[in-house]
């Protein structure tokens, strides 16, 4: 058999992004686990509970659907996990004969085989986590009719394991629910509103049985509406999430087959003081509990006080048969940028010890706003915090986000022994009003009067330092000062300055003047006590020194690799399936 399949790698990045989706395309299903010993792992087979069939045409060839079965390894140990061994899936497809056929992508799945009303699936190793286990590709069978139904169970067999098994409906025809894209402006100013008219089709054989209608916005946008049929939840704010709210309206009705309807009221969509750019996404499904669940994904809603949300049919047609159905049209998102700044504001700190101490500092941001910035859709990080070392000082803990770089900001291989300075980079998100606090330990290998390093939010990119969002560059800049004049030398650590006056910490009295000290000027990258600046601020266009003792670095040339995956509101704790 064969070990290392493309249908291993690929159903291995499969589950990577259906673990990390926003909306999924329909609900995980399986059945709880039997007890087992410890010993023995439990992996649990899922995948969509139903899928609609295009009904068999007249003329020319079926077209067909996929169903994605998923397996799900529950261990969260990355690196020992994972299941090391041989197993079989096997799928009963009796309970669809005369309703569908059933096939496997041979490229996909090279190890699937169907016999008669059975079907085989051979691989080798389950990793820790969500995971794809194999594509079904299913069409509505010759002689079926609309409305015919039918399961499929799948089940699975290792030595050493036990599997859950899973079962999945199939159905010939359906609603087929597509959204409309609406024509929104996408560039803002602050507090700036439009309707949102959101407009929905049913395309597909018979009427949908009510609506769920998903909308979701980040941090910069609002609909003030509540209405007493929809639920609401915001991003928790302990997670680095992108602070959106998300809204799930239940809308009661028969929507018929051929029509297109639209909501009785539009939505009011706002740009608010914190907008910079911002996501609206907004999805249109049929209604039900097992899709309600999976939506709220363990979520805590808030129902709405406000009037019911209803939707009235704009033009009305036929339930004739469509070839239309599909569960990947029923989402638009729209994109908005909005004209606003951010001030983001370093801030240092003051310790104080003998020689051989070690002292505590801590440095970093805060963003006071009024924007909140978001890369929301490429996912780099928003800004980096840059902290050269003061002379005479050691690191001997930092954070785990941050890497240690020469004195002139470049690559280290080292990043086990003391470093002259530290890079330390947000995520991709920044919120109004949060920032990033960082905690260093210090030894003080010389006890020096005045020594500093410099702290410096800005650009991820070394040789372009500046931030593009905010107007207030002088105080991107703080300082670290270690043993300062008129503070103790006798041990123990002072009180830091949390830089939240959107001025920065005093420089060294010692400090020369920025205009007079050009970007670019090298000190000694090999010496984990050398000093220098943080790259160049917005303002001055030249590095800021700290004391004269400590050498001048200038911006460098080197430049951090920006993360180029794309994020759909990937908020890994809402289940997904791809192509939502």
């Amino acid at each position: 058999m064969t070990r290392s399949t493309p249908r291993t790698v690929l159903h291995r990045a499969a589950g990577s992004f259906a673990a990390a989706g926003l909306l999924a395309a329909a609900s995980l299903a399986g059945a709880a686990a039997p007890a087992q010993a410890a010993d023995t792992p439990v992996f649990t087979l899922g995948g969509p509970a139903e899928t609609a069939l295009h009904p068999y045409p007249e003329n020319g060839r079926p077209k067909s659907s996929t169903v994605e079965i998923s397996l799900n390894n529950p261990s969260e140990d990355e690196e020992n996990g994972g299941f090391g061994g041989d197993f079989t899936l096997t799928f009963d497809l009796s309970g669809v004969a005369g309703v569908a056929d059933v096939k496997f992508d041979g490229e996909a799945n090279p190890d699937c085989k169907v016999t008669g009303t059975k079907a085989v699936c051979e691989d080798w190793g389950i990793w820790p986590g969500l995971q794809g286990a194999a594509d079904l590709v299913v069409t509505a069978a010759d002689g079926s009719e609309s409305g015919d139904t039918g399961t499929i169970t799948v089940t699975g067999q290792a030595d050493g394991a036990t599997f859950t098994p899973f079962t999945t409906r199939l159905t010939v025809g359906g609603p087929d629910l597509v959204m409309e894209r609406l024509p929104f402006r996408t560039e803002l100013t602050p507090g700036e509103k439009q309707q949102a008219p959101i407009t929905f089709a049913n395309r597909g054989t018979r009427d949908a049985d009510g609506v769920l209608l998903t909308l979701r916005y980040s941090r910069g946008l609002d609909i003030p509406q509540r209405y007493s049929n929809c639920e609401y939840t915001v991003d928790d704010q302990d997670q680095p999430d992108f602070g959106s709210t998300t809204a799930l309206c239940s809308v009661e009705g028969a929507f018929e087959a051929g029509a297109t309807y639209t909501l009785a009221t539009p939505l009011t969509l706002e740009a608010t003081e914190r907008a910079y750019y911002d996501t609206f996404l907004y999805r249109i499904q049929e209604n039900s509990a097992a899709q309600r669940a999976s939506q709220r994904a363990g979520a805590l809603f808030e129902r709405g006080t406000g009037g019911v949300l209803k939707a009235v049919p704009v033009t009305k047609g036929a339930a004739a048969r469509s070839t239309d159905l599909n569960p990947y049209d029923n989402q638009q998102d729209a994109d908005f940028r909005t004209e606003n700044t951010a001030d983001f504001v370093a801030y240092g700190d003051q310790v104080a010890g003998p020689e051989g101490a070690t002292v505590k500092a801590d440095i970093g941001f805060r963003n006071e706003g009024p924007a909140w910035i978001g890369h929301i859709r490429s996912g780099e990080d928003v800004a980096t915090v840059d902290f050269t070392v003061p002379q005479g000082a050691s690191v001997i803990a930092k954070p785990d986000r941050c890497r240690a770089v020469t004195a002139d900001g470049k690559y280290r291989e080292d990043q086990t022994s003391p470093a002259p300075r530290y890079v330390c980079n947000t995520s991709m998100t920044v919120r109004d009003g949060s920032g990033l606090d960082l905690p260093f330990e210090l030894r003080v290998d010389k006890a020096m009067v005045g020594a500093s390093g410099v702290v410096t939010v800005r650009n991820t990119w070394l040789q372009n330092p500046k931030l593009p969002f905010d107007p207030k560059p002088a105080n991107n800049t703080a300082y670290l000062v270690l043993n300062g004049e008129g503070g103790s030398e006798s041990g123990g650590t002072t009180g830091g300055d949390d830089g939240g006056s959107g001025e920065p910490s005093t420089p060294p009295t010692a400090a020369p003047d920025p205009e007079k000290s050009p970007s670019g000027d090298s000190g000694s990258s090999a010496s984990t006590t050398s000093g220098g600046t943080a790259g160049t601020t917005g303002g001055s266009g030249g590095g800021l020194a700290s004391t004269g003792s400590i050498a001048l670095i200038g911006s460098g040339t080197a430049a951090a690799a920006l993360v180029a995956g794309l994020v759909l509101f990937t908020a890994a704790r809402r289940r997904a399936a791809r192509h939502a």
